[in-house]
């Protein structure tokens, strides 16, 4: 049975970040060939043969998901003499579905659970918008892959120059990066780069995961609360200097912001799973020092400082 060679909990870092990184809507085919409830199952027979497929969704007049004909189901079909019966006598009704914003790991994850040859996606709305099957996984990974290849090639040329430039005579790491507002979607690469730059400069595991947690809980503080701003770090002479710099609306209410459960986040960021309101508590609590300058109007400052060997 199809199966996608390929685990959400295990494999090479670069596929495992494609998987979690693109979307269903990313390799799902469109646009979907379908039949209504009232088709025979012979007209259902003739369009595979016709279209080089082995399953077709059957919907409603609005479009909506009523049911499924397999290969299986017209080969059942044609073994009972029922070959002229209706879709909807037949069809499987009880269909597991994909929704096209869900991450590619969910679809790999479907197909190796349930061996399936294809899944349909709806959308948020439940219209159905897509097919996907193992070879639209693979054949999308092929070709992301590839364009990551290309992307990580000349991301380590820009890295290697940048590294020539980033360590001035006091021997120090010097890293800084923008942050977007509400861009979720690449909230976290900037503290995934801090973290491999501790690494290579061979700073024990326990210490970089302070810094790991530092800086990731101040760049999605950024992304949720601010207009944008900067993440830089300073390695070198025995600490690390984390910075989360941005542009307004500043805190009005220090004290306050540093309680841990305390957040201003709306309702559809707390819906996404952000704004538990423990960001600045977080970052203070594994820091050995740690300031907070901030003000309604003038942005904010954060300081974060760890100590190591």
């Amino acid at each position: 049975m199809p199966s996608v060679p390929i685990s959400p909990d295990a494999g090479p870092q670069v596929v495992l970040d494609l998987i979690y990184r693109l979307k269903v809507r990313d390799v799902m085919s469109t646009p979907v060939i379908t039949a209504s409830a009232g088709e025979t199952m012979r007209t259902i027979q003739y369009r595979m043969r016709d279209n080089g497929i082995t399953g077709v969704p059957v919907v409603d007049g609005h479009g909506r998901l009523a049911g499924l004909v397999s290969i299986q189901d017209v080969i059942e079909a044609l073994d009972k003499g029922r070959i002229g019966a209706k879709a909807e006598e037949l069809m499987t009704k009880t269909v597991i579905v994909l929704e096209d914003d869900m991450p590619l790991a969910f679809a790999t994850s479907y197909f190796n659970r349930y061996k399936y040859g294809r899944f349909p996606v709806l959308d948020r709305e439940g219209s159905l918008v897509g097919m996907v099957s193992a070879s639209d996984i693979i054949r999308a990974l092929l070709v992301a892959m590839n364009d990551e290849v290309q992307r990580l090639e000349e991301r380590l040329s820009e890295r290697l120059a940048a590294e020539a430039e980033s360590r001035p005579p006091d021997g120090k790491t010097r890293l800084s990066f923008p942050v977007v507002r509400f861009d979720f979607e690449n909230a976290g690469k900037a503290s995934a780069e801090i973290k491999k730059a501790l690494k290579e400069r061979g700073i024990d595991p326990a210490t970089v995961r302070r810094a790991a947690v530092a800086s990731y809980e101040l760049e999605l503080n950024e992304v949720i609360h601010s207009e944008g701003g900067t993440l830089s770090c300073s390695i070198g002479e025995g600490r690390i200097e984390i910075v989360a710099e941005d542009r307004g609306p500043g805190i009005p209410d220090l004290d306050a912001a540093m309680r841990e459960g305390y957040s201003t986040a709306n309702e559809w960021i707390r819906s996404l799973g952000f704004g538990a309101g423990m960001g600045l508590p977080n970052a203070r609590r594994v820091s050995d020092e740690f300031s907070l300058d901030s003000g309604p109007g003038r942005g904010t400052r954060v300081l974060a400082a760890i100590k190591y060997q």
